[in-house]
């Protein structure tokens, strides 16, 4: 809760709140992950948390369609199949939709991943992830 008032500010914070949003960054990460081709047994695979988010990263190599549809699970998934699952079972509460807007934000840097992909790689082509340096063959 937040408030202003003539002789104070006051601003509540609320842990559980918090809590599901690490959630939410984790439910992300780990749709970026799952569909990684023998991610369990890659040594060339990793996942990890940061002050500025979460991140999946791998160096195996990976064909164009397979890292678009890596690229852009966890906004299909959270962001447009979701809504409409819990629309259609009237189970949309504003606090889920600000998650799930929250989930279309945090995507952004997903989609323009998916631009860059689709326009700049040739069909056909492997992707590989060097430091962060992405090369293609």
């Amino acid at each position: 809760m937040f408030g202003i008032h003539p002789s104070s500010i006051s601003l509540n914070i609320n842990l559980v709140a918090i809590l599901i949003l690490i959630v939410l960054v984790i439910i992300h990460e780990l749709l970026h992950l799952i569909f990684i081709p023998i991610f369990r047994k890659s040594d060339k695979t990793y996942l990890g948390i940061t002050y500025y988010g979460g991140f999946v990263y791998s160096e195996e190599n990976i064909s164009k369609m397979r890292y678009v549809f890596i690229t852009i699970a966890p906004f299909v998934s959270i962001s447009v199949l979701l809504p409409i699952l819990l629309g259609s079972l009237s189970l949309l509460t504003p606090y889920l939709m600000f998650l799930i807007l929250l989930n279309s934000m945090a995507s952004s840097v997903d989609i323009l991943t998916l631009i860059l992909i689709l326009y700049q790689v040739p069909s056909g082509s492997y992707i590989t992830v060097n430091g962060k340096r992405t090369y293609w063959k």
